[in-house]
């Protein structure tokens, strides 16, 4: 019983102070996906938590703390996951569709069946994902090895690689709506 109101009483102070990080060890994760939503949600930290067919279609994850979650056939469509880190996770069969995934780490990741299509997938690192039987229909790549047949690793030396076209950038999507939508106006002046 103590325990619990630790956990809750350090999800409250990082909340409320703005990603201070408590001083106490890491919790293991209740088995409530629902519950992991939330304190996801508030904290942007799940480490190794179950998120099992979680819907979280357009919310923003920037920078979240995903490592040795369970995302198996969750949906993260429309999702921004910029600077996420989800090592190791497991995401079999997740819902990535439209997702936005700007410099985050899948290393490690289990992603068999993930469903990328229309995805944004700039300066991913998949090293040691498994990736057996992806959607990647008209998903926009950059900087990210996947590779058809097999598991990403380091490009050999001689083998031919694809480089940059020159020109302009492809265009990246806009980005995310701010959190918050105050008039500067109603900002009182201090």
């Amino acid at each position: 019983m103590k325990g619990q109101y630790l956990i809750g009483i350090s999800v409250l102070a990082s909340a409320l102070l703005g990603g201070v990080q408590p001083v106490i060890a890491e919790a293991p994760m209740p088995l409530n996906p629902a519950f992991n939503v939330r304190r996801l949600l508030v904290t942007h930290r799940c480490y190794g938590c179950d998120l099992t067919g979680a819907d979280l279609s357009g919310t923003r994850l920037s920078g979240v703390d995903l490592r040795n979650a369970n995302l198996q056939d969750a949906d993260l469509s429309s999702a921004n996951l910029v600077g996420a880190d989800l090592s190791k996770a497991n995401l079999t069969n997740a819902n990535l569709t439209g997702a936005v995934l700007t410099n985050a780490s899948l290393a490690s990741a289990t992603l068999d069946g993930v469903n990328f299509s229309q995805a944004h997938l700039y300066y991913v690192d998949v090293t040691g994902a498994s990736m057996q039987n992806l959607n990647l229909t008209g998903a926009q790549m950059m900087g990210t090895s996947i590779s058809v047949g097999g598991e990403a690793g380091p490009v050999e030396p001689g083998l031919p690689t694809q480089s940059i076209p020159d020109g302009p950038l492809p265009n990246f999507p806009p980005p995310p709506p701010p959190l918050f939508d105050i008039p500067i106006e109603a900002v009182p002046d201090y």
